[in-house]
């Protein structure tokens, strides 16, 4: 959907020099850039994988090179149909969903970035 598209996969690479000495830094890559908009998706991954997206978008927009960051994820109301489904046990409770991201929005790990968040829920699925 994203790559015919002309999004791109990239990271950030920095050199910031402290006196004499150089310090090369680069951030992990983020699915989707086009324009000044970074677009993660994260499904079931490890929910720590949501500090290093919020930092990645921070840093991006501490070097002025986007405006926004948007994180789709999964929200928690999901979690009635994949016990329905009887694969409630691959999504477990320190996987990346809503109530593993807002709290850390709220807690300012994105920095200044604004940050736009889709929690896909039951309602988008089609039978």
């Amino acid at each position: 959907l994203f790559r015919p598209n002309h999004w791109v996969e990239s990271n950030l690479k920095a050199r910031l020099l402290v006196g004499d000495e150089e310090i090369n830094y680069d951030t992990h890559k983020v699915d989707y850039i086009k324009g000044r908009v970074a677009l993660d998706l994260e499904w079931n991954s490890k929910d720590q994988t949501f500090d290093r997206d919020l930092y990645a978008f921070r840093a991006f927009f501490d070097y002025n090179k986007i405006s926004v960051g948007v994180l789709i994820t999964r929200s928690n109301e999901l979690d009635k149909l994949f016990q329905e489904l009887d694969i409630h046990k691959k999504y477990g409770a320190s996987t990346t969903h809503m109530g593993k991201l807002l709290p850390r929005i709220k807690g300012g790990r994105n920095g200044g970035c604004p940050i736009l968040v889709f929690g896909i829920t039951p309602r988008l699925l089609t039978q």
